[in-house]
């Protein structure tokens, strides 16, 4: 029989503190140390903290300024993905253990995916894996899913979440394209993510959440789980460094954005670009409802070059030009419209990277 996991259990870490804390466990997983089974660290932040992805910019992502006034801390974690918020709402999950030889990372965070949704549907929520890191309920987005093996062969997967989710308050400090819409983005928000609390019907916190997610872990391995008490972590400083913070706030990102007039409504296109990729999707509009094809073409076109065979492609696929009653090749020259605007802003000055983790993404793969 294998050994126990190591599970962790604690709340209100500090935004650098609950980071070094995952660091600290990882560098247990180094090759050339003792074989230890996983752990498996169920923790939530202090209200609030504002944590980018490894690769993102962060002037672009965060609002410094708003999160200033709240006093919410700022930090970059070491996996990837999107800008989020962290607190007493949200679950973090940090899985740790040495990197498996021979498996692609995508391989792994759907393994790991498929564990947290066993803990959701302990909680009466079917949740499936849907693009490179999310977990969806009703097509809408519950978890952000992000992994990172470092040089010494440790592995950290992270998941966050979402109990429950203030999004005004995430509005004013993280910068999402949708904070454009001004009164409409909270709605926009609200089309593409839900919480467990929306899904049960029943208030939830992060801490709530605890018992479900460990016994997934524990069924989907066939692991017993072995309480541990989480140590002192010496790494805090390093995710309190402004080094660290800005290690990639000169990366040439750009957003743009187009409006398009259909049968179905006035649709309006947002575009964040990396170079001639598409980065981030969001299609909103004055619809009655958004029709789930739109959905479609957001993900469709993450991580598409800008080119008009590949956009094209993208929106035939989606079936968005049925949806909006307008032919595909209008709404592609739309989209490359949008483009061409996020590229030369982005060529001009950095302005923000991909979408926040309220926003499906398909990155980390």
């Amino acid at each position: 029989m294998s050994r126990p996991w190591r599970m962790l259990a604690d709340d209100g870490a500090g935004a650098a503190d609950g980071l070094a804390l995952d660091e600290a466990l990882m560098a247990r997983y180094a090759r050339g140390e003792p074989d230890r089974p996983p752990t498996l660290r169920l923790y939530t932040y202090a209200s609030h903290c504002a944590l980018i992805g490894r690769y993102q910019n962060l002037e672009a992502e965060v609002d410094l300024g708003a999160c200033q006034r709240t006093g919410t801390a700022v930090s970059r974690r070491p996996t990837g993905g999107g800008a989020i918020i962290m607190g007493s709402g949200q679950l973090g999950v940090a899985y740790l253990t040495r990197a498996p030889a021979g498996r692609r990372p995508r391989e792994i965070i759907e393994e790991l995916a498929g564990a947290v949704a066993a803990g959701l549907a302990g909680l009466g929520i079917t949740a499936v894996f849907r693009g490179k890191n999310d977990l969806e309920a009703g097509g809408r987005k519950i978890a952000g899913l992000g992994l990172y093996v470092d040089p010494a062969g440790g592995m950290l997967f992270h998941a966050s979440i979402l109990a429950d989710l203030d999004i005004p308050f995430m509005l004013e400090v993280l910068r999402i394209p949708a904070a454009k819409l001004a009164d409409k983005a909270a709605a926009a928000v609200a089309e593409r993510v839900t919480t467990v609390t929306r899904e049960t019907g029943q208030p939830a916190d992060g801490a709530a959440l605890r018992p479900a997610i460990a016994a997934g872990f524990a069924a989907a391995f066939g692991a017993a789980l072995q309480p541990g008490q989480p140590a002192a972590a010496l790494a805090a400083d390093r995710y309190r460094a402004p080094a660290w913070l800005a290690d990639r706030s000169m990366s040439a990102d750009g957003s743009g954005s187009a409006v398009l007039k259909t049968p179905a409504g006035l649709a309006r296109l947002y575009l964040t670009t990396h170079g001639d990729l598409v980065k981030n999707a969001i299609v909103v509009g004055d619809f009655n409802e958004l029709p789930p094809a739109l959905v479609e073409l957001e993900s469709g076109l993450r991580w598409r070059r800008l080119d008009e065979d590949s956009v094209a492609e993208a929106v035939t696929r989606s079936g968005a030009d049925t949806a909006l009653g307008v032919p595909a090749g209008q709404i592609a020259a739309a989209l490359l419209s949008a483009g061409r605007q996020a590229r030369a802003r982005g060529a001009a000055e950095p302005v923000r990277a991909a979408g926040s983790c309220y926003f499906p993404e398909q990155q980390g793969a």
